[in-house]
């Protein structure tokens, strides 16, 4: 693992690098999983993408919601964003992962591990007891992340479909956050 990692709050100029990561790493990581036509057609949504990062940055404290992103050489290379569940906003003992993602060339590097930790301390930290994150039923390679770092699916599964593509996913359950949790 990298110990050099640098992690940080996101900013609203961040938002144009953040899209970039998420369309990129789609693009990559469900390869084979999702159909082609569509994962090419995520370049033509960087700007609307960009436009939804700089409001998701700008309300985030508003809505009780984190987005830290890591680093290499000043370039956003992955982010992650987590607050309270979406499933059960006004319970306040559940928070949630929403996305966590990073540049395919970052890959197997540290930088996933760290930002997930920075994750978990951090909704322990705001209170949370426990938490969950959504994940596409056939993406192997984060369902085993998610369970080397102790999470287990809980049995919940949902279907979400953007324009023609349907997404089958499962979710996933953390044990007991606790502040003082090391890292995974």
């Amino acid at each position: 693992m990298n110990v050099s990692i640098k992690l940080r709050t996101a900013e609203g100029r961040d938002a144009a690098a953040i899209a970039r990561v998420h369309v990129r790493t789609w693009q990559a990581a469900y390869r084979g999983l999702l159909p082609d036509s569509y994962l090419r057609s995520l370049d033509a949504e960087l700007d609307e993408r960009t436009a939804r990062w700089e409001g998701f940055i700008d309300a985030a404290a508003a809505r009780r919601q984190t987005q830290i992103v890591a680093v290499d050489d000043e370039q956003v290379v992955g982010f992650v964003t987590f607050g309270p569940s979406d499933e059960h906003p006004h319970d306040g003992r559940s928070g949630e992962v929403y996305a966590i993602y990073v540049q395919p060339s970052h890959w197997d590097r540290g930088y996933g591990r760290a930002l997930f930790t920075a994750a978990q301390r951090g909704l322990a930290a705001a209170g949370f007891e426990t938490a969950t994150l959504w994940v596409l039923a056939t993406n192997g390679r984060a369902r085993r992340f998610y369970e080397l770092a102790g999470w287990t699916v809980d049995g919940a599964t949902k279907t979400d479909r953007r324009r023609s593509v349907v997404l089958h996913e499962v979710r996933y359950r953390s044990q007991p956050l606790q502040t003082g949790t090391p890292a995974p």
